[in-house]
C-alpha cells in the first residue's frame, strides 16, 4: 500500500482535502525536520505532508534540513514523494500560472548537505545515479492528470537551484538559460539527490510565477509578485494533487 509523503505545504493542509489529520513531532538521526509531519488521508491514501520552509515560512533555503526532511518521510513510512514548489521561468513559453512536471536539475548550490555518507565502508563507496532522477510513473500521472484538467503544463523542465535567498542577477539568469535551464529555484535539487540516495520514488510539479531577472519589459523578480501569483493558482496544484494520490 501506498504513503505519499507531500513536500510543499501551501493550501495542502485545507481541512476540505486532508481528512482524519493529526500531527506528529519528530527528530531523526539528521536532527528535527522543517515542521511536524501531518499525516491524513486523501482520496482514500494515507499521506504524511511536510512544509519545506516550516509552517510559517520561517526557513531560508539554505537552512532547510533537507536530510532530516526526506529522512523522516522515509521513517513515517513514505513509499513515494511528491513535492510543489514556485518557480521563475527562464523560457518565454512557460508563462506565469503554467505547471511543469521536472524531469532534470542542474544544482547551482554551494553550502548544502547533499549526501547522507558522510563516509564509505571499506572498499564499498556508493554514488548514486542521476541521469533520470524524477521517477517516471509518477510523472506520467502529474501530466495525464494536468492534461485531463486542461491545466497549461509542460511535460518537462529542466530546473537550476540556486543557493538563496537572494535571487539572480541579470547576468546570471542570461548564463543559466545558456545552460539549457528552463525554470530556477532554490530547494528542488537537494531534494531530488537525497530521495534517490534513500529510495524513494520522487516527482516534483513546479509553478510558474515570475521570470526571474533576464526578460525585457518585465520587472525583476520580487517576493511579493511571487506570493501574489502563487497565491491566484494555488488551487490548481492542490487539486492536481489530490487527482494525482489516489492513482499511486
Amino acid at each position: 500500500m501506498a504513503i505519499v509523503g507531500i513536500i510543499g505545504g501551501s493550501g495542502l493542509d485545507n481541512p476540505d482535502i486532508f481528512s482524519n489529520s493529526r500531527d506528529e513531532e519528530v527528530s531523526t538521526g539528521y536532527g528535527k525536520p522543517s515542521a511536524p509531519l501531518k499525516h491524513g488521508n486523501i482520496g482514500g491514501v494515507q499521506v504524511v505532508l511536510l512544509g519545506r520552509h516550516g509552517r510559517d515560512h520561517t526557513i531560508p533555503p539554505t537552512q532547510i534540513n533537507y536530510r532530516a526532511n526526506i529522512a523522516a518521510l522515509k521513517a513515517a513510512g513514505c513509499t513515494h514523494i511528491l513535492a510543489s514548489t514556485a518557480v521563475g521561468s527562464l523560457r518565454d513559453d512557460i508563462r506565469r500560472g503554467d505547471l511543469v512536471v521536472i524531469d532534470q536539475f542542474i544544482d547551482f548550490t554551494k553550502q548544502r548537505k547533499m549526501s547522507y555518507h558522510e563516509t564509505f565502508e571499506p572498499h564499498n563507496p556508493v554514488h548514486c545515479p542521476m541521469a533520470e532522477p524524477y521517477d517516471k510513473n509518477l510523472r506520467d500521472i502529474l501530466i495525464r492528470e494536468c492534461k485531463r484538467l486542461q491545466y497549461p503544463c509542460h511535460e518537462k523542465g529542466t530546473v537550476v537551484t540556486i543557493e538563496g535567498p537572494r535571487f539572480s542577477t541579470r547576468a546570471e539568469s542570461y548564463m543559466f538559460r545558456a545552460w539549457g535551464a528552463d525554470i530556477i529555484n532554490m530547494s528542488i535539487a537537494t531534494e531530488t539527490v537525497l530521495a534517490n540516495e534513500i529510495g524513494i520514488p520522487y516527482a516534483a510539479v513546479a509553478m510558474s510565477t515570475d521570470y526571474d531577472s533576464w526578460k525585457a519589459g518585465e520587472e525583476p523578480v520580487t517576493w511579493e509578485a511571487i506570493s501574489r501569483v502563487f497565491a491566484e493558482n494555488a488551487a490548481k496544484v492542490t487539486n492536481l494533487l489530490t487527482k494525482v494520490i489516489p492513482q499511486i
